[in-house]
């Protein structure tokens, strides 16, 4: 297990963080337009936004950071525009992977990979693999990744389990089938955060999402710092989760 340094103890009234916390990071391209700059500028400064999200988590003792860092529908964008998202998510692995493990940071990775290039998947693999002892705080890279993409991998690995006298067909269950999704041992989002004031899921964890509570913030991604992950966290604690049943409050 890797060596970690001392993080400091957040002091947020005394409630507990929500224990898995994900985030669609949207508004970097509008964030660089209301500056004049080009889009690459704004992915750019998402990168450094993504560093100060996760070291803000592990600071705040969040136990899981599920990230939408590129979306199964994001092929369709500029080619151009894919090159520079590519290359940062080289640039980031290559010289954040070290720091993450030091950190005591478990990376892992939901998304489909067949089909992608073979650099991007041995650093997707190679990440996963160096931390994977880590237990500080996990870090879900959604890439390449659709929530419906992803129930239906799950689907055609519960069908091919039946086919092969492996599973009954009476034992095909919500519970059952979320064992197949991409990393079953991940807990449910407690909250779910979207920024650039949009409010909508965008295929993002639909399955993992049913019970979560969702906070849209008019912050572009690039300016998201701690103060606006606190500011989310406390909206958190102010709703009534009820599951279903009777309301059960997020603080005491």
């Amino acid at each position: 297990m890797a060596k970690t340094e001392p993080l400091p103890t957040a002091e947020i009234g005394d409630f507990a963080v929500p224990r898995h916390v994900a985030i669609i990071m949207d508004g970097n391209g509008r964030w660089a337009a209301a500056r004049g700059l080009p889009r690459g500028e704004g992915h750019r400064r998402g990168v450094e936004a993504l560093r100060r999200t996760v070291r803000a988590a592990g600071d705040l003792g969040i136990d899981f950071l599920t990230i939408f860092s590129f979306s199964a529908e994001n092929w369709s964008r500029p080619p151009a525009e894919i090159r520079e998202l590519m290359g940062l998510l080289r640039r980031f692995v290559r010289h954040d992977l070290a720091d993450l493990h030091r950190r005591g940071v478990r990376v892992r990775v939901i998304g489909e990979r067949e089909g992608l290039d073979p650099d991007i998947r041995r650093l997707l693999d190679e990440a996963e693999e160096l931390t994977k002892d880590n237990n500080r705080l996990v870090l879900v890279v959604a890439f390449n990744y659709g929530a419906r993409q992803e129930i239906a991998r799950a689907a055609r690995r519960m069908a091919a389990a039946v086919a092969a006298g492996k599973l009954a067909v009476s034992a095909v269950t919500a519970d059952s089938l979320a064992s197949y999704l991409d990393v079953p041992d991940l807990p449910d989002p407690d909250l779910i955060i979207r920024t650039s004031g949009e409010q909508r899921l965008s295929n993002f964890l639909l399955w993992q999402a049913a019970y979560s509570e969702l906070v849209f913030v008019p912050t572009y991604w690039p300016d998201f710092d701690r103060t606006a992950l606190e500011s989310a966290i406390a909206e958190y604690r102010r709703r009534e989760r009820r599951f279903g049943g009777l309301a059960a409050r997020t603080g005491s």
